[in-house]
């Protein structure tokens, strides 16, 4: 499209809007019918850990909505020097997990629990018990089962068990729905129904605690849908709620709400089966697209959703690049401190380009990336850990070999497994993250750390809201025409998409191996750095 033809889409409605609210920003897109960018926003912000809860208000959650669209509302304007007041279809995203617990009358009965708490160990581990079915710490059900096992009161009163995406889909419009993939977060998801396991809703029921409950767990939780159905309209009210201007028309179609996993599948195409992808980011995750059921239950490896409905053997990890982010703001504070000027780009470009003359193991160097706990490797409390030997090799290169390979130890921890006990078979990854706008360093350790090529697609920069806005304009198609997800991303999104792939070395591989060895040993060092204590507890 041409500038012309942009501004008359955009005046028309003939556009999609996907909102994601991810860890550390929320984001917007304004896409054309081609699939295209036209305009975004975005609006940083950062959870809170208060009272020993990792969480954010939803006062600041709306702030940050508005001043998302208010930002992407004022690019349509200097661009293409019109006012956003219709948009054809809406889809929200965020991340997902967590506990947002409302009463029948819709008050919050809880401080929003993030996926980032480690606070539901024994539920965790009963309900795993009872399902024969892994449930992750971060799991809605997790969160609520632990409520109930802590005895607080507010748990009786539930009317409404959501999550990020749900709830603000829920202001928008009304609705209590909840996509595929986002819901198999919350509660495990029986393929052949395309909801809820009825089988263990019947157990969760059935157990002591949960009986005296005025409640029960089907009731409570978001009615599930898949990508291409409809999940409502906006509001007057969500339209005002979206746009403190009040310009904004409401009427938008409303795609079902899911979670940053899910809208990761969809911007890295990879939904069908025996594909996969990994997102990296203030967490990181692997989605493997399954051809058969795995065959044993796994602590570390979740099962969710596609957004169509097709089972995934998950890896996910709490913690990645905020470790590494930090060092470069130390970085960044050397460079200014001896007078030089660099922008955050050409800092991350220049330093992680020394990684290029690193050793292939690190030169012996270890860094544990846990700003907060992580399952996989059974870290309590977050404390961020770099250890070296007398005799390791410490200079620029290594350190940052060693800072990315820290990042990805847990995700190929919980890797091993699938590859190794269960044998899935991967030709390769798409990866996707801010990581990667470095071309190859970063592409190229995780190949050789994974021991498998890893491919980024010329859209990676694109993320989550893209994938979301694509979900909107699928839930847009008319429905007698509409291909299966997996073709319209193949046929219409993605053909003539350019890549870029990197393999695997011999002597990355077996210095990653080295590396991940030496992690392994000294994970009794990073457990045993919970004993510091925090300055904020």
């Amino acid at each position: 499209m041409n500038e012309e033809e942009i501004r008359a889409s955009i005046e028309a409605g003939d556009t999609a809007l996907g909102l994601e609210l991810g860890s550390t920003n929320i984001k917007a897109v304004l896409v054309t019918k081609d699939f295209r960018t036209v305009a975004s926003g975005s609006h940083g912000w950062e959870n809170t850990l208060k009272d020993g809860i990792w969480t954010y208000s939803l006062d600041e959650v709306w702030e940050g909505i508005q001043r998302c669209y208010q930002n992407l509302a004022a690019e349509v304007q200097t661009r293409y020097g019109i006012e956003l007041r219709k948009i054809g279809a809406i889809g929200v995203s965020a991340m997902m997990h967590g506990y947002l617990a409302f009463d029948r009358e819709g008050a919050q009965l809880a401080e929003f629990r993030t996926w980032r708490n480690n606070i539901t160990a024994a539920a965790a581990d009963e309900l795993t018990k009872a399902f024969d079915f892994n449930i992750p710490q971060r799991w809605s059900i997790a969160h609520l089962y632990q409520a109930i096992m802590n005895g607080e009161e507010s748990v009786r009163d539930i009317g409404f068990l959501t999550t990020l995406a749900g709830y603000v889909h829920w202001e928008l419009t009304g609705e209590k729905v909840l996509g595929i993939d986002d819901a198999s977060g919350m509660f495990p998801i029986d393929p052949a129904t395309g909801t809820y396991d009825e089988a263990r809703l019947a157990i969760f029921d059935k157990l002591e605690l949960v009986e005296k409950q005025p409640w029960k767990l089907k009731d409570i939780l978001p009615a599930v849908k898949v990508a291409g159905e409809q999940a409502g309209r906006l509001t007057d009210y969500g339209a005002k709620m979206l746009d403190v201007s009040w310009k904004l028309e409401p009427g938008s179609l409303m795609a079902p709400p899911e979670g940053d996993a899910g809208t990761g599948m969809v911007s890295t195409n990879a939904v069908r089966k025996c594909t996969g992808n990994i997102s990296v980011g203030t967490s990181a995750f692997s989605m493997n697209v399954l051809e058969q059921p795995l065959k044993a239950v796994h602590q570390d490896i979740d099962i969710v959703m596609t957004p169509d409905g097709a089972p995934v053997a998950m890896v996910h990890t709490n913690n990645c690049t905020s470790d590494l982010n930090a060092w470069m703001g130390i970085f960044a504070d050397v460079a200014k401190a001896v007078g030089a000027t660099v922008t955050t780009a050409e800092l991350y470009g220049r330093l992680l380009g020394t990684v290029k003359a690193a050793r292939k193991d690190a030169g012996g160097l270890v860094n544990y990336s846990c700003l907060s706990g992580e399952n996989i490797t059974r870290i309590e409390s977050g404390r961020p850990l770099f250890v070296r030997t007398p005799h390791s090799a410490m200079n620029l290169g290594n350190f940052l070999l060693a800072q990315l390979y820290g990042a990805f130890a847990p995700l190929r921890i919980g890797m091993d497994i699938l590859t190794g006990e269960e044998q899935v078979e991967s030709a390769g990854m798409i990866a996707q993250g801010g990581l990667f706008k470095t071309p190859e360093i970063a592409q190229q350790a995780l190949a050789d750390f994974l021991g498998m090529p890893i491919t980024i697609m010329e859209t990676a920069d694109a993320g989550g809201p893209w994938g979301m806005a694509l979900l909107a304009v699928y839930a847009a198609e008319p429905e007698d025409s509409r291909k299966p997800l997996a073709d319209f991303l193949d046929q219409e999104v993605f053909r003539g998409v350019k890549s870029t792939t990197c393999t695997p070395t011999a002597a990355g591989r077996e210095g990653a191996d080295r590396f991940i060895k030496a992690y392994r040993s000294g994970l009794p060092a990073e457990i045993a750095a919970a004993a510091i204590a925090d300055v904020d507890e």
